[in-house]
Order: C-alpha cells, then structure tokens, then sequence
C-alpha cells in the first residue's frame, strides 16, 4: 500500500469517527430532551451522555474523540438542559462543580473505554504474530530445500509486519544484488550480526538487514524495508525467533544433504572396492587364459594339430567374448546410476522382442533345449526393445551357463490384469536359498561362482533389475518345480486404440 493509499485511508477513517461522534452527541441531546419531557431529573440526562461518551470510545478508532465527546456533552447540557437554556450562562454557582463532575466522569469513562480496547488489541497482536511463529516452525518443517526455507521465511516476516522483504542467499551468487548491497551481505556474514539502517533497497527507502546464522555459520541477509515507523520490541522479538526457526531448518537440511553426500561417497568407494576387488580375482582368470593360449600358440603353433588348435581358439573366442559382455554391462549399469542412460521408449510386440533376443544368446545355446511359449494375444509393451533385448539375453545367457548340458530353458511370455509378465525359467540345479534375497545386488556372486552367468562378477542381474525398474516394472525369482528357477519380469501393457 503506497503512502497516498494509506492518507487517503487515515482521512477516510478520522471523517467516519467525526460522523459516528456527532449522531451519537446528537442521539444523547434527543434522549436528554425526551427525558426532560417525560420531567426526569438532570441526573438521568447527566447519565446518558455519560454513557454516549462510553459508547463513542469503544466503537471509534481515534482516542481524541472521546476527549472530545467528553467536552461537547458538557456544552450540550449546559445549553440544552440548564437554565437559561440556549446560552453558555447559568443562574446558579453548583452547576460548575456539576459541568466538572461531568466532564471528570466522561473523560475517565472515555479514557477507561479507550484502554480496555488498546489492551485487547494488544493481546490479538500478540495472539496474531505467536500463531506466526508457530505456522512458520510447522511450514519450516516440511521444507525440502533451502530455496523453499527461504521462501517461506520471506512469507512469514511478510506476514508478521507487513512489509517489502528480501533475502540474499549467502551460499549462492546474488545476481540481483547491487554492489552496496553485497557489501552489507559480505559484512552480516562476517560479524554474524544485524546491520544498521541503511538506504539500499526498495528505491533508497531505508532497509535494516538480519542474518541466517546458526553455530558460526552464515545462511542468508534478510532485507526488511521499515518504513518510517521502527519496530515494536514485540515484533522484533518475533521476528529474531523466525530467523532462528530458518537457521535451524536451514542447518538441519545442510547436515542432511551432508549425510546424504557423504553416504553416496561411502556408497560409490564401497562400489569401487567391491569392483577392483572382484576384476582382480575374476578377470585374472580369463586373461590368463588368453594370455597362456597367446603365448602356447606362439611357441608350439607348427606341433599342434587342427583340433587342438580349434579348442585353443575356442577358448579365446569364449573368454575374450565374456570380457567384452563385462564391460558392456558395466557400462550400463554406470550410465543406468548416473542417470545418463538414454532410454528411447516405443510401442513394440513383446513376442517380437523375444524372438530377436533369441538369436544374440550364448552360442552354447544348442546345447540346451530353449522353449518359447508366446502368449496368442498380441502383447503390446512401450518400452526401449535394445534394454529389454538385454534382460533376455542376460536371463537366458544365466540359464544356459548355470545349468547342465540338455536342460530345458523356457521363455513364456502372457498379459496379466494390465501388465505383460514375461518368465524365463529352467530344470537346473537352482539357486541356494541364502543366495536368493541377494542375486539382484551388485557384486553379488553367493557360494557358486558363476550364479548370475559372468564368472562370479555379480553384473547382469543387478543390470536386469536396473533396467525393468527403469522401465517401471519390477522383476523377481522365484524356485521352479520340481527343480531350477523361474526369473519373472512384469511390464506395463501398451493400449493401442484403433479407429476404424
């Protein structure tokens, strides 16, 4: 509200005081010359403008007009009631102790009005700005971020005063900021304690400045612009608590983003334990592997026979093909923890992204007998088909090398409720049960080496789950009778509406 708002108000408020105060004067001499009609005594018509006075001060704003009130109803006795009416004089000594007792009477009456009122607007301000402070600790504590803390202290101070506010964030770069005004910020959070007047802000208006400060360390500079009327110690004192609600909240969302930090540290170290830990067992043996058969080719390469030389090849071919699988996974699941995976959804048949799947598995694969019972219904998914390529392959490439040579391996895929459930089973050994609740965590491999297919890496499932979760579905095993396991992943079913 600019100033001429607030004097065309103030005018508007004193002229409606003036009006109440002479209709109720007016409505006093009406009564006191009804009385005087009806032969009532002057004490009775004393008592009215007594009690005219007593309602001018509880219903006007203004504690003026009840002094004033006080003054013209003693005139307007003396001239209406007492003898000689219609003047200012009167025959008899005693009525000037009366005018006294009078306006004595109306005066106290006033004044007495006037301030049971300024007390109980005192205790609603009071009651006004506690439930500030309150609603600010209950909406602070629901803050997600600092941004949204700073916010809702701005509102809240708003709220209390009723004044232009500003806060500078001392933890980010303040872009709307002048230069003088960075001073000030650079200075709060150094001395950690409140600013002077100033004329900065809200154009030259002057401006106090409050720091967000909590154990030494500084949050924000709140920018309150004043106006020409200080504020009240009560305000002030609510307004210091509002600040130390926000520091509080403001600490409290630092030490969790701290933690969080620090757990995804401890996380990614645990992880890169885990990984080095695992290659440097792992790895060691494919690579000697490829390097043994390298050097054996190329010492005795002229005293090998054709067989022999095949089953060197062979091995390479087998062991350079799961290195090169390893870093496919790993590089997917980097990029699926960092959120850099790129996910190109469309509409696909689920039957469809089987049948591809089947050609791209482990050459191995003759030697089992794989089984695809394909819903009739076409099943309909909007979902990447390279990434869920790479979940069958990943299943179907675990069966294949966890179970023994002519198993069955089966791929059957169908629609549930709205949901396309796809489950790759076999008639293998099975997984422990100590292992099951883990095959899905990285690095996971249980007692048997070879649990998820990559020689006790812990890689493919772990990259499976990533990827059906990715795609908001979920996976799970589960044991198959009367022996192996079952692997059953769910996808949202795509509606596709046709118009004919």
């Amino acid at each position: 509200m600019g100033k001429t708002a607030i004097r065309d108000y103030l005018i508007r408020l004193s002229l409606k005081d003036i009006l109440i105060t002479f209709l109720l004067l007016a409505a006093s001499t009406v009564i006191g010359i009804v009385f005087t009609d009806l032969g009532f005594s002057e004490a009775n018509i004393i008592t009215v403008f007594i009690l005219g006075v007593l309602i001018l001060s509880v219903i006007t704003v203004s504690p003026l007009c009840s002094a004033i009130g006080s003054l013209a109803s003693v005139l307007l006795f003396n001239w209406f009631f007492i003898d000689p009416r219609f003047s200012f004089h009167t025959y008899e000594t005693e009525y000037a102790i009366t005018f006294g007792i009078m306006l004595a009477s109306s005066l106290i009456t006033g004044s007495l009005a006037n301030r049971l009122k300024e007390n109980a607007k005192q205790s609603s301000q009071e009651a006004f700005r506690a439930k500030v402070l309150f609603d600010t600790n209950q909406l602070l504590q629901k803050a997600a971020d600092s941004e949204e803390a700073f916010r809702i202290t701005a509102s809240q101070i708003i709220t209390l005063l009723d004044k232009d506010v500003k806060i500078y964030s001392s933890d980010a770069e303040n872009y709307h900021a002048g230069k003088e005004e960075k001073e000030i910020i650079e200075w709060v959070s150094r001395n950690q304690q409140s600013a002077g007047t100033h004329l900065k802000n809200f154009e030259n208006a002057p401006a106090q400045y409050h720091p967000i400060c909590l154990n030494g360390h500084c949050y924000g500079v709140v920018s309150i612009y004043i106006d020409e009327k200080p504020l009240e110690a009560f305000e002030f004192s609510v307004l210091m608590s509002i600040l130390g609600e926000s520091a509080l909240t403001l600490e409290s969302l630092r030490n969790a983003a701290e933690k969080e930090q620090a757990a995804i540290i401890a996380r990614n170290e645990q992880l890169r334990s885990n990984l080095l830990r695992t290659m440097s067992h792992d790895i060691r043996t494919p690579l000697t592997s490829i390097s043994g058969n390298a050097s054996n080719l190329l010492s005795h390469y002229r005293y090998l026979d054709d067989e022999t030389l095949k089953q060197i090849f062979s091995d390479i071919y087998d062991d350079a093909e799961w290195l090169i699988d390893l870093v496919e996974n790993l590089l997917f699941i980097s990029r699926m923890e960092n959120g850099k995976m790129q996910i190109n959804m469309s509409t696909n048949i689920m039957n469809e992204i089987i049948e591809e799947s089947i050609k791209h598995v482990d050459k191995n694969a003759n030697q089992h007998e794989i089984k695809i019972m394909n819903s009739e219904d076409i099943l309909l998914v909007k979902v990447d088909p390279q990434l869920i390529m790479q979940v069958l392959i990943n299943l179907i490439n675990n069966a294949i090398k966890n179970t023994q040579t002519g198993s069955e391996i089966c791929i059957r895929s169908e629609l549930s409720d709205d949901h396309v459930v796809v489950t790759v089973s076999d008639n293998g050994p099975g997984i422990p049960d100590d292992v099951k609740p883990h095959v899905f965590e990285m690095f996971n491999t249980g007692e048997n080496k070879i649990v998820d297919g990559r020689r006790g890496l812990g890689l493919g499932l772990s990259l499976c789950k990533s990827i059906i979760e990715a795609h908001n579905g979920t996976i799970t095993l589960e044991d198959n009778s009367p022996t192996g396991c079952r692997f059953i992943f769910c996808l949202p079913a795509e509606e596709v509406n046709v118009n004919e």
